[in-house]
């Protein structure tokens, strides 16, 4: 029987490690916690114990109750939806010499009493099961004959019902722990709004007055990952933009430096892609839940054991795989909202090295996507409340798409993680051909944005739901067409009122005011724009339009298209001579650091940041902060760093 965590005997450790360490080094074969890991756990062993941890896919979070489950007098039972991580982590504990076990359908029903057994005798210091078991009774009364210590929920985002993946069976969950009463609770997931973190909180009764709620949230920085997003016109576009990021990340097809998963929304467009990249050389296959249980797992354990280089799926893919060279993920048309997004390409370089993330986006995925939250699992009808949810949570995920500024930072504030935003991370696709407009760009509204914006708004609503994107974007330009003509567009005010600006920018803008909310889609079968009552108010004047013009593509002398830098991002700083001896010494700083945190210099510092520093002297972290691509993230891990160069002699 385990010992309480807190009932060690001295004689057992070492002077230099705690009884906690201890066991993470002796069990878990570790050398020591990420930070965030061991706050958890501390609170979790502590009082009340009711723990909420937010952390990404593969951030470590199975550790938080693994290791509790070492040191606890009793049993911790683990609610996780997915059967295939169960079964490996099982394998990989029962290998420490830590007893554990897992309950689901697969299991034959003789197998499943003699387990249950077991655990009423208290065999087992860890059980998986899934939430589907909670339904049975009888499983419910033999779970309260057990002498449970800690309860952790995995997947927890599972039982908001506005979240991204929402199951019902996770709604029992509620009652068992008002059943069970465990001294711990844990609950763990990847993704999670504030919103959703306190739906959490509430449908597990945690959080309470007399037992308040510890929450963690730390880890979705990941400096590694370079991410881009873009619009495309359509699949030709769309299938070029895959083969090039592919090449890119992975090199040639005979001989990939790694693996790829690239994402689409139905499984036709899986199969269709599967097809070209096999054509084009590539080692890949598709995914999708229309397959056999039996084709599915034959793609995903050759893709784990690295005998395939790219796979091709619904969402229905990635959950429990453990590959951790995966150099890319692309979404060749983008999922329901920013946590699956983030969860998606969260899972590109797990082995800490370059990894990229591309997201592709057309106006007929908007329309499918319209289509999609309006139709139930076989066609029922959804209820219009959970549809509307459904479409806010998108259009978030085109405020993505449309970002005007760094995108590592927008999803960090978007997951309410300020802590660990990096002030522009220089390397996401926004960041590059900005050169990292601030924050505060974004709020800037100029006579022209006004002017602009007021013009595309007035367009749709002049449309009169007689067209979509792209029609209006041509009444906007201006073109003369058989189109325009019969949607009487050419006799409209408003036809050629951008007839100056390129239709691929004008495309650009009308999704940015779709994803502001100031337009939306019709929800029939052939979605069109139009006119909501907060755009009518930025239209009329009455609201100002804060947002980032999109970036202009321009043609060159020689034919060849390069992205005008945006009228508000500011000009990088010139650095003064006299400066020039601080700034080489900060420059050598910041490549010890990175040497030694085996990470690219532009992680720990912009080279615009070592300019400003260089010629503004701070004295201190709150100076550092008013640094252009100073963070708070950068500013606790490297700004004493700085600081002690910055007060050299000399």
């Amino acid at each position: 029987m385990a010992l309480s965590w807190y009932e060690f005997p001295r004689g057992t450790m070492t002077d230099s490690l705690d009884p906690i360490e201890q066991v993470l080094k002796s069990r878990f074969g570790l050398d020591a916690f990420r930070p965030w890991q061991r706050e958890a756990i501390d609170a979790l062993l502590g009082q009340p114990g009711r723990v909420l941890v937010v952390a990404p896919t593969g951030g470590g979070k199975s550790l938080t109750y693994q290791l509790p489950a070492a040191v606890l007098d009793g049993m911790t039972l683990v609610i996780s939806p997915l059967v295939a991580l169960m079964e490996d982590q099982v394998r990989s504990l029962t290998q420490r010499g830590i007893k554990a076990t897992y309950l689901a359908s697969t299991l034959d029903r003789g197998e499943r009493d003699d387990r249950e057994q077991k655990m009423v005798r208290g065999e087992y210091e860890l059980v998986y099961c899934a939430p589907e078991r909670l339904a049975s009774d009888v499983f419910v009364r033999m779970l309260a004959r057990c002498k449970i210590e800690l309860v952790a929920i995995d997947e927890a985002h599972c039982i908001a019902q506005w979240g991204h993946d929402f199951r019902p069976d996770y709604l029992r969950i509620g009652a068992l722990l008002e059943r069970l009463r465990p001294p711990r609770i844990l609950a763990c997931t990847a993704t999670a709004t504030p919103d959703v973190r306190r739906e959490i909180k509430e449908r597990l009764g945690l959080g309470g007055d007399d037992a308040p709620c510890k929450e963690v949230l730390r880890g979705f920085a990941r400096p590694n990952l370079h991410l881009a997003a873009r619009n495309v016109d359509g699949p030709k576009q769309a299938r070029e933009a895959v083969l090039d990021a592919l090449t890119s990340a992975l090199g040639a097809p005979r001989m990939p430096t790694g693996g790829a998963i690239i994402y689409a929304a139905t499984r036709k467009t899986t199969e269709q892609y599967a097809d070209m990249l096999f054509k084009h050389g590539w080692s890949a296959a598709a995914y999708h839940a229309g397959m056999s249980g039996e084709a599915r797992s034959k793609v995903a354990d050759r893709f784990a054991s690295r005998k395939l280089g790219v796979v091709v799926a619904t969402n229905a893919f990635g959950m429990g795989i453990d590959r951790s060279d995966i150099r890319t993920v692309i979404h060749v048309q983008p999922p329901s909202s920013i946590e699956a997004y983030y969860q998606e390409v969260g899972r590109a370089g797990r082995d800490g090295d370059q990894a990229y993330g591309l997201l592709l986006c057309s106006g007929a995925d908007i329309a499918l996507r319209r289509r999609l939250v309006q139709s139930g699992s076989e066609g029922s009808e959804v209820d219009p409340v959970l549809a509307a949810r459904a479409w806010g949570l998108f259009r978030e995920l085109l405020r993505y798409l449309d970002a005007r500024t760094c995108r590592h930072d927008f999803v960090l504030r978007y997951f309410g993680d300020e802590q660990e935003t990096l002030g522009g991370c220089g390397h996401c696709d926004v960041c590059v051909a900005l050169d990292g407009a601030s924050p505060e760009d974004i709020e800037t509204v100029s006579a022209e944005t006004t002017l602009v914006v007021k013009k595309a708004l007035s367009a749709v609503a002049r449309a009169q739901k007689r067209a979509g994107l792209v029609a209006i974007s041509d009444m906007l330009k201006g073109v003369d067409s058989e189109k325009t003509r019969k949607f009487g567009f050419t006799s409209l005010s408003t036809f050629g009122l951008l007839s100056d600006r390129p239709t691929e920018w004008i495309l650009s803008l009308l999704r940015s005011l779709l994803a502001a909310g100031w337009i939306d889609l019709t929800t029939n079968e052939h979605p069109v724009p139009y006119l909501t009552r907060a755009g009518a108010e930025v239209m009329k004047g009455a609201v100002p339009p804060k947002i980032l013009l999109p970036v202009e593509v321009r043609t060159d002398a020689r034919g060849g298209r390069s992205r005008a830098r945006s009228s508000s991002a500011r000009e990088a700083p010139v650095l003064d001579p006299s400066a020039q001896p601080i700034f080489e010494r900060l420059r050598a700083h910041r490549a010890e650091v990175a040497k030694s945190k085996g990470v690219p210099a532009y992680v720990v510092a912009l080279d615009r940041t070592l300019v400003e520093m260089a010629q503004v002297l701070p004295k201190t972290t709150d100076q550092l902060l008013m640094l252009h691509g100073m963070g708070p993230a950068r500013a606790e891990q490297y700004g004493e760093g700085f600081l002690r160069v910055l007060q050299q002699p000399g």
